[in-house]
């Protein structure tokens, strides 16, 4: 699976694959890069204002 698939998953563009495993480690590990990767683009963002504002 590519990287942009995988990161897709995640944000809820793409659905899921149904061959993948579905145990707990697993699911809270998608989880914690979910939550890293919304953070990291809400960060971004605030980057980028604070660059446009000066």
């Amino acid at each position: 699976m590519g990287m942009w698939n995988q990161i897709a998953q995640y944000l809820y563009i793409k659905k899921r694959d149904s061959d993948t495993p579905k145990n707990f480690s697993i699911k809270f590990m998608h989880g914690i890069n979910r939550i890293s990767i919304f953070l990291f683009l809400i960060g971004l963002i605030i980057l980028a204002f604070k660059l446009l504002r000066r």
